[in-house]
Protein backbone atom coordinates (compact mmCIF):
# COMPACT_ATOMS: atom_id res chain seq x y z
CA UNK A 1 0.00 0.00 0.00
CA UNK A 2 2.77 2.46 0.86
CA UNK A 3 4.43 2.16 -2.41
CA UNK A 4 1.21 1.70 -4.55
CA UNK A 5 1.70 4.88 -6.24
CA UNK A 6 5.51 4.28 -7.16
CA UNK A 7 4.79 1.00 -8.83
CA UNK A 8 1.59 2.00 -10.18
CA UNK A 9 3.80 3.79 -12.45
CA UNK A 10 6.25 0.61 -12.83
CA UNK A 11 3.63 -1.54 -14.00
CA UNK A 12 2.76 1.34 -17.05
CA UNK A 13 6.60 1.66 -17.94
CA UNK A 14 6.16 -2.85 -17.88
CA UNK A 15 3.30 -2.02 -20.27
CA UNK A 16 4.79 -0.02 -23.17
CA UNK A 17 8.55 -0.40 -22.68
CA UNK A 18 10.36 -2.31 -25.39
CA UNK A 19 13.70 -1.28 -26.70
CA UNK A 20 15.92 1.64 -27.78
CA UNK A 21 14.07 4.32 -29.70
CA UNK A 22 14.27 4.50 -33.42
CA UNK A 23 16.94 6.33 -34.67
CA UNK A 24 15.92 10.03 -35.96
CA UNK A 25 15.56 10.75 -39.62
CA UNK A 26 18.81 12.54 -41.19
CA UNK A 27 18.03 15.15 -43.35
CA UNK A 28 21.33 15.36 -44.97
CA UNK A 29 22.05 18.75 -47.64
CA UNK A 30 25.12 19.08 -50.20
CA UNK A 31 25.62 21.82 -51.38
CA UNK A 32 28.08 21.61 -54.49
CA UNK A 33 30.57 24.88 -56.43
CA UNK A 34 28.89 24.13 -59.73
CA UNK A 35 25.66 24.81 -58.50
CA UNK A 36 24.50 21.45 -57.94
CA UNK A 37 21.88 21.23 -54.61
CA UNK A 38 20.59 17.90 -53.29
CA UNK A 39 18.99 16.54 -49.99
CA UNK A 40 19.14 12.97 -48.72
CA UNK A 41 17.21 11.25 -46.62
CA UNK A 42 17.55 7.47 -44.74
CA UNK A 43 14.43 5.98 -43.77
CA UNK A 44 13.95 3.55 -41.46
CA UNK A 45 11.03 1.01 -42.72
CA UNK A 46 10.09 0.38 -39.43
CA UNK A 47 8.95 3.87 -39.44
CA UNK A 48 5.92 3.03 -41.07
CA UNK A 49 4.21 0.88 -38.49
CA UNK A 50 1.66 1.73 -35.64
CA UNK A 51 4.39 0.08 -33.19
CA UNK A 52 7.64 0.50 -34.65
CA UNK A 53 10.09 -0.48 -31.68
CA UNK A 54 8.01 -4.07 -31.82
CA UNK A 55 9.34 -4.47 -35.17
CA UNK A 56 12.46 -6.04 -35.91
CA UNK A 57 14.84 -4.04 -38.56
CA UNK A 58 14.12 -5.40 -42.28
CA UNK A 59 17.21 -7.43 -43.42
CA UNK A 60 18.20 -7.62 -46.84
CA UNK A 61 17.42 -11.23 -46.70
CA UNK A 62 13.89 -10.73 -45.59
CA UNK A 63 13.87 -7.95 -48.42
CA UNK A 64 14.75 -10.51 -50.90
CA UNK A 65 11.06 -12.75 -50.30
CA UNK A 66 9.21 -9.34 -51.10
CA UNK A 67 7.01 -9.58 -54.23
CA UNK A 68 7.01 -6.23 -56.21
CA UNK A 69 3.92 -5.03 -54.79
CA UNK A 70 5.22 -5.06 -51.36
CA UNK A 71 8.62 -3.04 -52.16
CA UNK A 72 6.32 -0.87 -54.24
CA UNK A 73 3.84 -0.28 -50.93
CA UNK A 74 6.99 0.64 -49.00
CA UNK A 75 8.36 3.07 -51.14
CA UNK A 76 4.95 4.58 -51.24
CA UNK A 77 4.70 4.68 -47.38
CA UNK A 78 7.97 6.65 -47.56
CA UNK A 79 6.35 9.21 -49.61
CA UNK A 80 3.55 9.45 -47.17
CA UNK A 81 6.42 9.73 -44.40
CA UNK A 82 8.10 12.58 -45.83
CA UNK A 83 4.59 14.60 -46.60
CA UNK A 84 4.03 14.62 -42.56
CA UNK A 85 7.37 15.28 -41.15
CA UNK A 86 9.29 17.81 -42.70
CA UNK A 87 9.42 21.42 -45.07
CA UNK A 88 12.30 23.38 -46.90
CA UNK A 89 12.65 26.99 -47.07
CA UNK A 90 15.27 28.48 -49.86
CA UNK A 91 16.06 32.38 -49.96
CA UNK A 92 13.38 32.65 -46.92
CA UNK A 93 10.46 32.38 -49.07
CA UNK A 94 7.74 30.07 -48.35
CA UNK A 95 8.03 26.92 -47.25
CA UNK A 96 7.89 23.73 -49.43
CA UNK A 97 8.30 20.22 -49.47
CA UNK A 98 10.30 19.35 -52.95
CA UNK A 99 9.46 16.21 -54.85
CA UNK A 100 11.52 13.20 -53.88
CA UNK A 101 12.32 9.79 -55.24
CA UNK A 102 12.40 6.48 -53.51
CA UNK A 103 14.87 3.49 -53.57
CA UNK A 104 16.27 0.69 -51.31
CA UNK A 105 19.60 1.16 -49.77
CA UNK A 106 21.84 -1.39 -47.48
CA UNK A 107 23.32 -0.10 -44.30
CA UNK A 108 26.06 -2.25 -42.50
CA UNK A 109 25.01 -2.45 -39.07
CA UNK A 110 28.24 -3.88 -37.35
CA UNK A 111 30.00 -6.52 -37.95
CA UNK A 112 26.79 -9.16 -39.65
CA UNK A 113 26.79 -11.63 -41.65
CA UNK A 114 25.97 -10.30 -45.00
CA UNK A 115 22.14 -11.83 -45.35
CA UNK A 116 21.76 -9.45 -42.30
CA UNK A 117 22.61 -6.24 -43.94
CA UNK A 118 19.99 -3.63 -43.49
CA UNK A 119 17.58 -2.30 -45.83
CA UNK A 120 16.50 0.93 -45.53
CA UNK A 121 14.64 4.01 -47.75
CA UNK A 122 16.71 6.53 -49.71
CA UNK A 123 14.73 9.59 -50.73
CA UNK A 124 16.67 11.93 -53.02
CA UNK A 125 15.53 15.26 -53.94
CA UNK A 126 17.60 17.71 -55.99
CA UNK A 127 16.92 21.23 -55.48
CA UNK A 128 16.22 23.82 -58.58
CA UNK A 129 19.60 25.37 -59.78
CA UNK A 130 17.63 28.54 -60.00
CA UNK A 131 17.28 31.25 -58.20
CA UNK A 132 21.04 30.49 -57.00
CA UNK A 133 19.86 29.29 -53.06
CA UNK A 134 21.95 31.67 -50.75
CA UNK A 135 20.52 30.34 -48.02
CA UNK A 136 18.59 26.90 -47.18
CA UNK A 137 16.79 25.38 -43.90
CA UNK A 138 14.29 22.76 -43.06
CA UNK A 139 11.78 22.68 -40.66
CA UNK A 140 10.14 19.47 -38.81
CA UNK A 141 6.62 19.66 -39.22
CA UNK A 142 4.38 19.51 -35.79
CA UNK A 143 2.89 15.93 -36.85
CA UNK A 144 6.20 14.05 -37.37
CA UNK A 145 6.49 10.95 -35.89
CA UNK A 146 10.21 11.27 -35.10
CA UNK A 147 12.92 13.95 -34.66
CA UNK A 148 14.95 15.41 -37.81
CA UNK A 149 19.13 15.79 -37.66
CA UNK A 150 19.83 18.31 -39.98
CA UNK A 151 23.55 18.40 -41.48
CA UNK A 152 25.45 19.55 -44.89
CA UNK A 153 27.92 19.97 -46.68
CA UNK A 154 29.26 22.45 -48.61
CA UNK A 155 31.68 21.74 -51.36
CA UNK A 156 32.09 18.75 -50.13
CA UNK A 157 33.16 19.78 -46.82
CA UNK A 158 30.82 18.94 -44.03
CA UNK A 159 29.50 21.65 -41.86
CA UNK A 160 30.33 21.86 -38.14
CA UNK A 161 26.81 22.85 -37.28
CA UNK A 162 24.39 20.24 -37.23
CA UNK A 163 20.72 20.86 -35.68
CA UNK A 164 18.42 18.13 -33.92
CA UNK A 165 14.62 19.14 -34.51
CA UNK A 166 11.74 18.23 -32.45
CA UNK A 167 8.47 18.17 -34.09
CA UNK A 168 7.13 22.17 -34.84
CA UNK A 169 10.77 23.21 -34.80
CA UNK A 170 12.63 24.68 -37.31
CA UNK A 171 16.93 24.62 -38.36
CA UNK A 172 19.37 27.54 -38.49
CA UNK A 173 19.48 29.19 -41.52
CA UNK A 174 22.45 27.96 -43.57
CA UNK A 175 24.47 30.77 -45.17
CA UNK A 176 25.50 29.52 -48.75
CA UNK A 177 27.07 32.85 -49.81
CA UNK A 178 29.92 31.51 -50.02
CA UNK A 179 28.85 29.34 -52.85
CA UNK A 180 27.35 32.30 -55.10
CA UNK A 181 30.57 33.41 -57.40
CA UNK A 182 32.53 36.65 -57.38
CA UNK A 183 30.65 37.75 -60.67
CA UNK A 184 27.00 37.64 -59.25
CA UNK A 185 28.07 39.88 -56.64
CA UNK A 186 30.03 42.78 -58.88
CA UNK A 187 26.45 42.95 -60.41
CA UNK A 188 25.24 44.44 -57.68
CA UNK A 189 25.26 48.24 -57.80
CA UNK A 190 25.06 48.77 -54.23
CA UNK A 191 27.24 46.69 -51.70
CA UNK A 192 24.50 47.17 -49.18
CA UNK A 193 22.33 44.56 -50.92
CA UNK A 194 24.78 41.93 -50.19
CA UNK A 195 24.21 42.36 -46.10
CA UNK A 196 21.42 39.79 -46.10
CA UNK A 197 23.26 37.11 -47.25
CA UNK A 198 26.18 37.96 -45.07
CA UNK A 199 23.94 38.21 -42.08
CA UNK A 200 21.67 35.28 -42.32
CA UNK A 201 22.93 34.43 -38.49
CA UNK A 202 21.75 36.84 -35.91
CA UNK A 203 25.03 38.65 -35.00
CA UNK A 204 26.23 37.77 -31.66
CA UNK A 205 29.47 37.71 -29.58
CA UNK A 206 30.29 34.70 -30.30
CA UNK A 207 32.44 33.59 -33.69
CA UNK A 208 31.20 31.91 -36.02
CA UNK A 209 33.09 28.69 -34.78
CA UNK A 210 31.47 29.00 -31.78
CA UNK A 211 27.76 29.63 -32.94
CA UNK A 212 28.46 26.31 -34.61
CA UNK A 213 29.66 24.34 -32.09
CA UNK A 214 27.24 25.75 -29.23
CA UNK A 215 24.32 24.49 -31.77
CA UNK A 216 25.23 21.25 -32.13
CA UNK A 217 26.46 20.93 -28.77
CA UNK A 218 22.96 22.16 -27.37
CA UNK A 219 20.86 20.09 -30.15
CA UNK A 220 22.93 16.67 -28.81
CA UNK A 221 22.77 17.60 -25.08
CA UNK A 222 19.31 17.56 -25.26
CA UNK A 223 18.91 14.15 -28.03
CA UNK A 224 21.02 12.67 -24.89
CA UNK A 225 18.88 13.47 -22.24
CA UNK A 226 15.42 12.34 -23.66
CA UNK A 227 17.56 9.34 -24.98
CA UNK A 228 17.39 8.46 -21.42
CA UNK A 229 14.06 10.16 -20.08
CA UNK A 230 11.67 9.24 -21.39
CA UNK A 231 12.72 7.13 -24.57
CA UNK A 232 15.30 5.23 -22.88
CA UNK A 233 13.17 2.37 -20.89
CA UNK A 234 15.35 0.09 -20.68
CA UNK A 235 18.43 2.25 -19.38
CA UNK A 236 15.73 3.85 -17.03
CA UNK A 237 15.12 0.26 -14.98
CA UNK A 238 19.07 0.01 -14.63
CA UNK A 239 19.91 2.95 -13.33
CA UNK A 240 16.68 2.43 -10.75
CA UNK A 241 18.08 -1.05 -10.39
CA UNK A 242 21.44 0.50 -9.69
CA UNK A 243 19.19 2.85 -7.15
CA UNK A 244 17.50 0.10 -5.66
CA UNK A 245 20.44 -1.71 -4.41
CA UNK A 246 21.55 0.90 -1.63
CA UNK A 247 20.25 4.55 -1.09
CA UNK A 248 23.28 5.25 1.09
CA UNK A 249 25.47 8.19 -1.14
CA UNK A 250 28.89 5.79 -1.15
CA UNK A 251 27.31 3.18 -2.73
CA UNK A 252 25.29 4.47 -4.85
CA UNK A 253 28.04 7.36 -5.91
CA UNK A 254 30.10 4.75 -6.94
CA UNK A 255 27.81 2.73 -9.45
CA UNK A 256 26.51 5.83 -10.84
CA UNK A 257 30.55 6.60 -11.78
CA UNK A 258 31.52 3.68 -12.81
CA UNK A 259 28.26 3.03 -14.95
CA UNK A 260 28.86 6.46 -16.85
CA UNK A 261 32.79 5.62 -17.20
CA UNK A 262 31.96 2.35 -19.14
CA UNK A 263 28.85 3.78 -20.94
CA UNK A 264 31.26 6.65 -22.20
CA UNK A 265 34.02 4.41 -23.32
CA UNK A 266 31.68 2.05 -25.40
CA UNK A 267 29.89 5.16 -27.16
CA UNK A 268 32.81 7.37 -27.60
CA UNK A 269 34.72 3.68 -29.45
CA UNK A 270 31.66 3.07 -31.62
CA UNK A 271 30.84 6.45 -32.38
CA UNK A 272 34.04 6.87 -34.36
CA UNK A 273 33.79 3.38 -35.78
CA UNK A 274 36.80 2.03 -33.53
CA UNK A 275 34.35 -0.88 -32.62
CA UNK A 276 31.29 -2.13 -33.88
CA UNK A 277 28.99 -4.67 -32.32
CA UNK A 278 25.93 -6.32 -33.74
CA UNK A 279 22.21 -5.04 -32.13
CA UNK A 280 21.31 -8.55 -32.74
CA UNK A 281 23.13 -9.47 -29.35
CA UNK A 282 24.34 -6.05 -27.96
CA UNK A 283 20.05 -5.77 -27.55
CA UNK A 284 19.36 -8.91 -25.49
CA UNK A 285 22.37 -8.34 -23.27
CA UNK A 286 21.58 -5.45 -22.13
CA UNK A 287 17.99 -6.83 -21.37
CA UNK A 288 19.42 -9.41 -19.42
CA UNK A 289 21.69 -7.20 -17.33
CA UNK A 290 18.48 -5.18 -16.32
CA UNK A 291 17.13 -8.57 -14.78
CA UNK A 292 21.13 -9.63 -13.59
CA UNK A 293 21.34 -6.45 -11.68
CA UNK A 294 17.44 -6.67 -10.57
CA UNK A 295 17.98 -10.11 -9.21
CA UNK A 296 21.05 -9.26 -7.49
CA UNK A 297 19.13 -6.98 -5.10
CA UNK A 298 16.76 -9.31 -3.93
CA UNK A 299 19.41 -12.28 -3.41
CA UNK A 300 22.21 -10.51 -2.41
CA UNK A 301 21.57 -7.45 -0.61
CA UNK A 302 23.76 -4.98 0.41
CA UNK A 303 26.98 -3.32 -1.22
CA UNK A 304 30.03 -5.15 -1.78
CA UNK A 305 32.81 -3.98 -4.24
CA UNK A 306 32.43 -7.14 -7.22
CA UNK A 307 29.24 -5.24 -7.76
CA UNK A 308 31.22 -2.45 -9.12
CA UNK A 309 32.55 -4.99 -12.00
CA UNK A 310 29.31 -5.91 -12.50
CA UNK A 311 28.42 -2.72 -13.06
CA UNK A 312 31.19 -1.61 -15.21
CA UNK A 313 30.86 -4.54 -17.96
CA UNK A 314 27.24 -4.01 -18.11
CA UNK A 315 28.36 -0.14 -19.06
CA UNK A 316 29.95 -0.85 -21.84
CA UNK A 317 27.73 -2.83 -23.41
CA UNK A 318 24.76 -0.30 -22.51
CA UNK A 319 27.36 2.55 -24.06
CA UNK A 320 27.01 0.67 -27.61
CA UNK A 321 23.39 0.51 -27.23
CA UNK A 322 23.50 4.25 -27.25
CA UNK A 323 26.20 4.59 -30.80
CA UNK A 324 23.65 4.24 -33.34
CA UNK A 325 21.96 7.66 -31.96
CA UNK A 326 25.28 9.44 -33.82
CA UNK A 327 27.05 6.63 -35.84
CA UNK A 328 24.46 7.01 -38.20
CA UNK A 329 24.87 10.73 -39.14
CA UNK A 330 27.76 11.85 -41.11
CA UNK A 331 29.68 14.64 -39.43
CA UNK A 332 33.18 16.08 -39.85
CA UNK A 333 35.58 15.39 -36.73
CA UNK A 334 34.83 18.57 -34.99
CA UNK A 335 31.30 18.28 -35.02
CA UNK A 336 31.39 14.48 -33.86
CA UNK A 337 33.73 15.43 -30.90
CA UNK A 338 31.28 18.25 -29.91
CA UNK A 339 27.73 16.40 -30.93
CA UNK A 340 29.32 13.19 -28.84
CA UNK A 341 30.10 15.12 -25.63
CA UNK A 342 27.02 16.78 -25.97
CA UNK A 343 24.86 13.56 -26.14
CA UNK A 344 26.96 11.86 -23.24
CA UNK A 345 26.44 14.90 -21.42
CA UNK A 346 22.65 14.41 -21.99
CA UNK A 347 22.37 11.02 -21.12
CA UNK A 348 24.44 11.71 -18.06
CA UNK A 349 21.18 14.86 -16.76
CA UNK A 350 18.76 12.03 -17.84
CA UNK A 351 20.25 10.01 -15.60
CA UNK A 352 20.40 12.32 -12.45
CA UNK A 353 16.66 13.00 -13.29
CA UNK A 354 16.09 9.39 -12.90
CA UNK A 355 17.56 9.25 -9.60
CA UNK A 356 16.47 12.42 -8.52
CA UNK A 357 12.90 11.01 -9.38
CA UNK A 358 13.54 7.49 -7.65
CA UNK A 359 14.56 9.72 -4.15
CA UNK A 360 11.35 11.53 -4.23
CA UNK A 361 9.42 8.84 -4.44
CA UNK A 362 11.10 7.37 -1.97
CA UNK A 363 12.66 9.25 0.54
CA UNK A 364 9.48 9.29 3.09
CA UNK A 365 10.71 5.66 3.87
CA UNK A 366 13.07 6.19 6.77
CA UNK A 367 12.63 2.47 7.52
CA UNK A 368 15.53 0.27 5.86
CA UNK A 369 13.24 -2.87 6.76
CA UNK A 370 10.37 -1.35 5.47
CA UNK A 371 11.73 0.13 2.41
CA UNK A 372 13.27 -3.24 1.62
CA UNK A 373 9.93 -4.98 1.73
CA UNK A 374 7.66 -2.74 -0.02
CA UNK A 375 10.15 -0.94 -2.30
CA UNK A 376 13.29 -2.90 -3.20
CA UNK A 377 12.33 -6.80 -3.53
CA UNK A 378 8.44 -6.24 -5.56
CA UNK A 379 10.20 -2.92 -7.38
CA UNK A 380 13.57 -5.25 -8.60
CA UNK A 381 11.10 -8.34 -9.08
CA UNK A 382 9.34 -6.23 -11.19
CA UNK A 383 12.45 -4.60 -13.18
CA UNK A 384 13.96 -8.36 -13.70
CA UNK A 385 10.75 -9.43 -15.18
CA UNK A 386 10.93 -6.93 -17.44
CA UNK A 387 14.78 -7.62 -18.06
CA UNK A 388 13.67 -11.32 -18.37
CA UNK A 389 11.06 -10.69 -21.09
CA UNK A 390 13.39 -8.76 -23.03
CA UNK A 391 15.77 -10.70 -23.58
CA UNK A 392 13.35 -13.60 -24.66
CA UNK A 393 11.45 -11.30 -26.71
CA UNK A 394 14.79 -9.79 -28.29
CA UNK A 395 16.28 -13.71 -29.07
CA UNK A 396 13.34 -15.56 -30.37
CA UNK A 397 10.91 -13.16 -31.71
Amino acid sequence: MKSSALFSVLILILKSAFGHPIPDLPVFGSFEDNGSSSITLSIDTRCFEEDPESIPFLTLEQFQTFSPQQKKSLLEKAGEFVQKSLEVRINQSEWFLPPFSFEFEQKDAGELSEEDILVFVRGFSRLPSEPIIQNYQIRALEGAQYDLVFSNSISGVPQRRVNVLWPGEESFVLDLSSLVSQAEFDKEEEPEEAKPFETIEDQGEETPSEAEGSSTFVSFLRQGFVHVLPLGLDHILFVLGIFMLSRKFRPLILQVSVFTVAHTITLALATLGMVSAPSDWVEPIIALSIAIVALENVFFPGYRPNRLLVVFVFGLIHGLGFAGALSAFSLDPTSLAVGLFGFNLGVEFGQIAVLLLAFGATFWIREEKTYRKYVVIPGSLMIAAAGIYWTIERIFF
